[in-house]
């Protein structure tokens, strides 16, 4: 089980009024996992675990420098995103003891494995998949300049000239955003709660989340709702929040960052692909830690990111999850693993195929269904997106006029036609990788994933598990061809028959 650990964390945790149920739960270090909570002994479904006071989350809500800076908050757009949140936690830490916090910001990690501080030899390993234009390290740094630098030049007496180097820098802005990136919750106010910002509520863009799942549903006989959990980040949906690839954008647009928070305790858990077991539920005053099924003594106590692909699970986390996988697919891997496919790659593939222009038809198709990236999952089947688009790009020019006016993509059906370009597109997309299936399976061979980097050995299983399910849609596809080629022989044969008993029937 593990010697427990963390033993000034608790005692700081239980002075700021927490409660942690210390005879059922107990943090320890987890080999490859860094710290997590484990059972001392078994416990029932629906059992509290811990709770936490609402004021004691941290975010911009409950920290008083929003306040403290005035009209300079907005002025300088601290509202917007996280970096409101980022110097939050930069400033409490910068205040030592002073801080309520301290005894948390103490414990919480300093280095990471994510792809954000990866040098490029390493993220060159992350060549076509997901993760490279999702890090977003030049968008956090122009936050840096263009809204921390000078809301901090404003205020001295805040953010004393000593203690810019220490707690202020770039590297500690990103160390920051890494830990609300992996660590965050998403805490709502409870219903009829004033806030501040309410009165402004829709005007502010909201930043990208976190990454922790939550269950909206209420525990059947319980009055207190279930919080937000977010290790949320691509809090892809906000009920389950399941992560999907082109979360940031979406999270942008109806996330409020002033709900991302960190909770203490809370993010001790860590989670694993379908081994939730426990789930945060907020009150009025207090958020709680329950147990959703029976834990037994010693068994890890798991809360959920929501079974995101392992190429989010590494830009967020720095790690991947390997299980089973589930039929089209074999062998071990994150069975909620995606792979994207771009638009721009299905209008290459067609475009020599026609003698029309087909902008028009992109254009036409961003404005009524919005989709420039297709997400393939490892059932390993077309999108029916994908289909349609597809089928777009290949009307003849009356159809295509027709579809127009009507305003209606067409129907998903596919065809001979469809299943040659997405074979095409397919193999397209799997050459946007440095290596092959093959190589990276050796690459991951016994006998060799020893003398692997970390990075390079988490690089290596996520363009591996995108190019199983590409490799798998492909196989389905090249079989529907050859059930549709071995169709149309057939009939001729019939059809070859049918005309020679015709004959013999003449004569």
């Amino acid at each position: 089980m593990g010697e427990l650990v963390a033993t000034d964390f608790v005692t700081w945790f239980e002075s700021q009024h927490g409660k942690l149920d210390t005879e059922n739960v107990g943090i320890v270090n987890i080999p490859g996992q860094g710290r997590g909570a484990v059972a001392l002994q078994d416990i029932p479904e629906d059992h509290i675990l811990f709770t936490i006071p609402r004021d004691l989350t941290l975010s911009t809500r409950t920290s008083s420098l929003p306040s403290l800076l005035g009209k300079s908050w907005k002025e300088y757009r601290l509202h917007e995103g996280w970096a409101g949140l980022i110097l939050c936690m930069m400033w409490e830490e910068s205040r030592g003891s002073d801080s309520k916090w301290s005894g948390y910001l103490a414990t919480l990690p300093t280095k990471f494995d994510t792809p954000m501080f990866w040098d490029e030899e390493d993220l060159k390993e992350l060549q076509g998949t997901a993760v490279v234009d999702k890090i977003g390290r030049d968008d956090a740094e122009r936050d840096y300049y263009e809204k921390l630098v000078p809301a901090m030049k404003t205020r001295p007496d805040l953010f004393p000239e000593d203690k810019l180097p220490a707690f202020f820098s770039l590297e500690r802005y990103h160390v920051m955003g890494s830990r609300i990136l992996s660590r965050s919750f998403h805490v709502e106010p409870w219903k009829g709660e004033h806030t501040d910002d309410q009165d402004e509520q829709g005007e502010d863009e909201a930043a990208n989340t976190s990454a922790m799942d939550i269950d909206h549903n209420e525990r059947e006989g319980d009055t207190g709702e279930p919080a937000s959990p977010e290790k949320a980040e691509t809090l892809d949906e906000v009920g389950e929040l399941q992560v999907e690839p082109d979360e940031l954008e979406d999270d942008e647009e109806r996330e409020d960052p002033s709900d991302v928070a960190m909770v203490p305790m809370a993010d001790m858990l860590n989670a694993r692909f379908e081994s939730e077991n426990a789930k945060l539920f907020y009150e009025e005053r207090e958020l709680r830690m329950v147990s959703t099924k029976p834990i037994k003594a010693g068994e890890q106590i798991w809360n959920t990111y929501g079974d995101p692909p392992n190429s989010d699970l590494l830009r967020r986390y720095g790690h991947v999850d390997l299980v089973p996988l589930r039929p089209p697919l074999s062998g071990m891997g994150n069975p909620g693993d995606v792979v994207e496919v771009r638009a721009d790659l299905v209008v290459s593939v067609i475009s020599p195929k026609v003698k029309y222009d087909l902008q028009e038809r992109v254009d036409w198709w961003l404005e009524e269904a919005d989709d420039d990236v297709f997400v393939l999952h490892t059932d390993c089947d077309l999108p029916e997106e994908f289909v349609s688009f597809a089928r777009l790009l290949l009307l003849p020019k009356d159809e295509w006029e027709k579809t127009a006016k009507k305003s209606k993509v067409p129907k998903p059906k596919v065809d001979h036609a469809v299943l040659a370009v997405a074979a095409d597109v397919v193999e397209k997309r799997l050459k946007e990788y440095p290596t092959t299936i093959e190589e990276d399976e050796e690459l991951l061979a016994p006998e060799c994933i020893e003398q692997l980097s970390l990075n390079r050995k988490h690089a290596i299983i996520v363009r591996l598990g995108e190019k199983r399910i590409l490799q798998g849609a492909l196989n389905k596809v090249r079989a529907k061809l050859a059930a549709i080629k071995g169709t149309g022989k057939k009939r001729g044969r019939d059809e070859e028959r049918r005309g020679e008993g015709k004959k013999l029937r003449k004569q």
